[in-house]
């Protein structure tokens, strides 16, 4: 040989003498495949923010080459690009460094977790293994394989159907009232006198009967008369009095009512007339009240000690002759018969407030107002009114919160949230507080939006469900399910499923109306897959698509319905 063919024999040996000296990794990457996993889902499925998986592996007897690392990385690929996982490390028996040794005679299992922020790429993508095997200065790189598919996205399909609440208006068309007066009568007697007539309650109501007549609005119920005698006389004496007193007092407010015109109902039950004999209570109330009585105390005592009402009279007419304080100032106020008479006051009609609320609606009251808004479903009108009620009354948070729901409704995010600021600087409320939080989650906040329901319970079931919202995005389907019990909607159904629960998702979404809309449609044609009904995946995948011919592609890419390729009718 010359010296040219020996000396490529020499460097042909010396290769061969470097693959055997670092042939354990050469015949470890050979044999890969023996390598065994399973993957935990599988397909990965998107879960809060992130991609979890769990992976369970084990390598064989005699494979791991006794001085040999090797490294391996889950790795989510896709079109564009790929996000590692964290890396784990073993190591053979006899070799140096810090990673789990894996036994060259018996080999080990292991198991491996680990988490990657999801980014929408990862819809179309595959979990691969990459293995670095290592010895001393030497890196050989496996060949990467498929671990399992992924990523299942249904969480993304949450609406965002947060409840952002109006604060109501307490306006009612009629609302009840009452008009009163007194009666006083001397001891004995049940004559209404002149004098009487004139006190300050029964002027206001002779004067308030005749300007009735011209108000419309006002429509008059009923009357009730109660009476009563002061407790010194004989009992059945005072308990005609009572109803004598009763009797006179309905006979002078008939009189007014003549007088003024005013048809009084002819039924009985426009006259409510009670007797209510010797006014007990009224008399310890007024010597409780009294500053004048001396030994007061001592009175009441007494008049305890003696459950006999004939033996209390007895005392009564004792403690009067002794004590003048309650002959001149107890005693007469309780001979009484006390006037109510009971009216409705008919407020404006829906078409007066509309025109009212254009024209002069300083002439309006807060609930008059905000109730106007709520005869248009035109959202500027609405908009100008709640700016009114802004306006003329600057101290009623309702206004500008209201201004800032009809502003979300606008798709206004930034200027409601401004009002809804404005509302609850005003006023720290519930309601306002609510649609603080929804702002705070369409801007991406969710930490800050759960703090502001937290806060604002107390403004009704949509803060629980707004709760609901932002734990299927944290990936809480225990607490979503929770948050929007009882309700019926695309979400509920959504967390439901999401939750394991696919029969109960189908209950759900059902009962919603957001049963019959494209994403409705889809939404069952996945809860179908998970049941394993290739019908129902293919029912409404097609009423999905009528709807919305973008979902076919959707669909085409979805891992929700693998099993189902080529069977989709799409």
């Amino acid at each position: 040989m010359d010296k040219r063919q020996l000396k490529g024999l020499t460097l042909m040996a010396a290769a061969t003498l470097v693959i055997t000296g670092c042939g354990g990794l050469g015949k470890m990457k050979k044999y890969a495949e023996t390598i065994k996993y399973t993957v935990d889902p599988n397909p990965l499925i998107v879960q809060g923010d992130s991609v979890a998986i769990n992976v369970n592996g084990s390598f064989p007897g005699k494979y791991f080459y006794r001085k040999a690392q090797v490294e391996l990385t889950p790795t989510l690929t896709y079109a564009g690009g790929e996000t590692p996982y964290k890396m784990v490390g073993f190591q053979g028996d006899k070799a140096v460094g810090n990673y789990t040794v894996i036994p060259y005679e018996t080999g080990k299992s292991f198991s491996y977790s680990g988490k990657v922020a999801y980014t929408p790429a990862m819809s179309t993508s595959e979990l691969m293994v990459k293995i670095m095997g290592k010895q001393g200065n030497k890196e050989v790189p496996f060949d990467p394989f498929k671990l399992a598919d992924g990523v299942i996205t249904t969480p993304y399909l949450m609406m965002s159907d947060d409840k952002v609440l109006l604060a109501r208006d307490a306006f009612q068309r009629i609302t009840s009232h009452s008009e009163m007066a007194t009666i006083n009568y001397l001891v004995n007697s049940s004559v209404v006198r002149p004098g009487e007539l004139r006190d300050a309650d029964m002027s206001a109501m002779s004067t308030w009967l005749k300007g009735s007549v011209k108000q419309p609005s006002i429509q008059i119920k009923g009357v009730t008369i109660d009476a009563w005698a002061s407790p010194e006389g004989e009992l059945s004496k005072n308990e005609n009095l009572a109803s004598d007193r009763a009797k006179s007092a309905m006979t002078w407010l008939k009189s007014e009512l003549k007088r003024n015109k005013i048809k009084a109902d002819s039924l009985e039950s426009f006259y409510a007339m009670t007797p209510r004999g010797e006014d007990w209570d009224g008399f310890k109330r007024a010597m409780q009240a009294s500053t004048t009585v001396p030994d007061k105390e001592l009175v009441l005592r007494v008049l305890e000690m003696y459950p006999d009402l004939t033996k209390r009279e007895e005392e009564i007419r004792n403690m009067a002759a002794t004590y003048k304080e309650i002959a001149e100032e107890i005693l007469p106020q309780l001979r009484r018969s006390e006037l109510r008479l009971n009216y409705d006051l008919v407020g404006k009609s829906d078409e007066q407030l509309m025109a009212m609320s254009k024209s002069t609606p300083d002439s309006l009251n807060v609930e008059e107002l905000l109730y106007s808004a709520t005869l248009t479903t035109d959202l500027n009108e609405q908009l100008r009114i709640y700016r009114e009620a802004s306006r003329i009354y600057p101290n009623d948070y309702r206004g500008p919160n209201n201004v800032g729901y009809v502003l979300m409704m606008q798709n206004k995010l930034s200027e409601a949230e401004t009002e809804f600021q404005k509302a609850n600087t005003i006023q720290d409320n519930p309601v306002s507080t609510n649609n603080l939080g929804v702002c705070a989650r369409l801007k991406g906040d969710r930490k800050k939006a759960m703090e502001m329901y937290r806060k604002a319970t107390a403004a009704g079931p949509e803060v629980k469900y707004n709760m609901g919202i932002v734990d299927i995005q944290n990936g809480d389907y225990g607490s979503a399910t929770s948050n929007m019990g009882g309700t019926k909607s695309f979400n509920a159904a959504l967390a439901k499923l999401l939750g394991g629960d696919a029969s109960g998702a189908q209950a759900i979404l059902e009962g919603s109306t957001d049963k019959d809309s494209a994403m409705g449609h889809y939404l069952m044609a996945v809860i179908g897959a998970r049941q394993n009904n290739g019908d129902m995946v293919r029912n409404h995948l097609a009423m999905a698509v009528q709807q919305d011919a973008s979902l076919r592609e959707k669909a085409m890419k979805d891992l929700e319905f693998r099993d189902f390729k080529g069977q989709l009718g799409i």
